[in-house]
């Protein structure tokens, strides 16, 4: 069983931060644990306020869903009921946000946390995400809901944005 340290977390953070930067972006990442609990958070200079609490939105969704917000968007436009319910569970921390810039961080084939940023672009999130895991070694891989296999993949094509839970198609 692999865990998320501090120290990886940090590094991870890091990262993003230095991709941000080369982009011209000042933004917040998150990292959190599988359960969804904060191991890391940092904002950067010039970032807005609200970014913090964006960026560990989107890593507690990638967590706990255990699939990349960007995956979980068709799920959540074809049942936007049951997503809105989601968030009022009683153990739910935070809401979910099924948006691009939050990713499950996956290694050796288990969720070990998330990550979350915020303060681009959807799209700058997503890929300065995506950059930063797959640098650091993380998988990008993610099986659709119901459907047995190989995985689908997640960077940029269509199969890995098209899993829906239980095998129902949007």
């Amino acid at each position: 069983m692999s865990t998320l340290t501090l120290d990886a977390a940090e590094a991870i953070i890091d990262a993003a931060h230095r991709r941000a930067q080369a982009l011209g972006k000042a933004v917040s990442a998150a990292v959190v644990d599988a359960g969804g609990f904060p191991v890391a958070i940092r904002r950067a200079d010039g970032a807005r306020p609200l970014t913090p609490d964006i960026a560990r939105a989107k890593a507690y969704t990638a967590a706990i869903m255990q699939r990349p917000g960007r995956m979980l968007k068709k799920w959540q436009e074809s049942q936007p009921v049951f997503f809105a319910q989601l968030s009022q569970l009683p153990g739910a921390a935070l809401p979910i946000l099924a948006t691009e810039g939050s990713v499950t961080i996956k290694k050796d084939g288990e969720v070990i946390g998330g990550l979350g940023i915020a303060g681009g672009t959807a799209d700058e999130d997503q890929q300065i995400a995506d950059d930063v895991l797959a640098s650091l070694g993380y998988e990008l891989e993610f099986a659709a809901w119901g459907a047995p296999g190989s995985p689908a993949g997640v960077q940029g094509s269509p199969a890995g944005v098209q899993g829906s839970p239980a095998g129902k198609e949007a």
